[in-house]
């Protein structure tokens, strides 16, 4: 048997293959178990012993040769169908970028507005002690606020606050009237989250304290607040409530931007929007953080901002905004 002739053979007939044949193909034909290089390792039982050692040193060597093509003709062909695949005369994709979220795009909206107003933006600590949280703000002990079932509390006399008012306490006890401030941040309470809850959610406070601060003054800055976020259609108005911090206490409705103040869903037909709390600071407020009552007035309002970003984007449920849906956060 001349094993030379059979390489040689073998070698023609790989190199004729190799031009039609996909790599896989051409790997299980000559390179598997039952390949036709394990035929010539097979042949290796006839050679004479002293041929033996030389004869196997060429069949590893063309074993190892058509592993070697293999590989390159596999890439190769992979390249190929790629390039043939992309068309070079098609324009470009631009990266997508990050964007603002809609909370704290809305967050950014309030602030403008108050900002233009000569309100300074102020911020405090997310734990805070409960003699800021509650106390100072005229909340008693035995207020429902106050309860485990209503805040989180870490450990006496710590809490994490369940409203941006203890940002407006720090705030009078450090700096004297006239005093114009605004204090957005997170809060947290333990609600079960479902459509209209959150156990953590936002808050814009405003706060303006000063000689000759009237309820007038409230109506004033809240309107021109309405109309700068909704149009200068907007009118608002105010329905008694009741604060422990301040004292008289309103709610505030806009006409409703949706339907023009005709009625819709949104408004509950009723063509008014409840967007915040408000009320002249209560006499007591003051006094516990050092300004007197008799010479200084003041008046002080919240709101959620989930609420004015869900009313101002319509969207129904407060979840969305934490569930990071990328076809949900792609709208804004």
């Amino acid at each position: 048997m001349d094993l030379d002739a059979k390489i040689a053979e073998l070698k023609a007939a790989f190199e004729k293959d190799a031009a039609t044949v996909p790599a896989e193909q051409l790997k299980s034909r000559y390179l598997g178990r039952e390949g036709r290089v394990r035929d010539l390792f097979v042949l290796l039982k006839s050679v004479p012993p002293e041929q033996k050692g030389a004869a196997g040193q060429k069949l590893n060597g063309i074993k190892a040769e058509f592993e070697r093509r293999v590989e390159e003709l596999g890439r190769t062909k992979a390249v190929a169908a790629a390039a043939g695949a992309l068309d070079l005369t098609l324009p470009g994709r631009a990266p997508e970028f990050g964007r603002r979220h809609p909370i704290y795009s809305t967050w950014d909206a309030i602030g403008r507005v108050f900002m233009k107003l000569g309100f300074d933006v102020v911020y405090g600590p997310e734990i805070e002690t409960e003699a800021n949280n509650f106390e100072a703000l005229n909340i008693p002990l035995d207020h429902p606020a106050r309860d485990g079932f209503d805040t989180f509390y870490v450990e006496p006399p710590y809490l994490v606050r369940s409203h941006t008012s203890p940002v407006q306490i720090r705030t009078l006890r450090s700096r004297k009237p006239p005093i114009r401030v605004i204090a957005p941040g997170k809060v947290f309470r333990p609600d079960k989250p479902d459509a209209g809850h959150s156990p953590m959610f936002h808050q814009v406070e405003g706060l303006l304290v000063g000689p000759g601060i009237t309820f007038a003054h409230l109506k004033g800055v809240l309107d021109l607040f309405a109309k700068s976020m909704w149009g200068p259609a907007t009118s608002i108005r105010f329905r008694p409530s009741y604060f422990p911090f301040t004292e008289p206490s309103a709610e505030v409705d806009v006409s409703c931007f949706i339907c023009g103040a005709k009625g819709c869903p949104v408004c509950k037909g009723s063509g008014w929007v409840e967007i915040l709390g408000s009320g002249m600071v209560h006499p007591r407020v003051l006094e516990n953080c050092g300004i007197d009552p008799e010479a200084n007035t003041g008046f002080a309002f919240g709101m959620g901002v989930e609420r004015i970003a869900m009313l101002k984007y319509g969207i129904p449920d407060i979840r969305r905004f934490t569930e990071n849906h990328f076809a949900f956060l792609k709208q804004f």
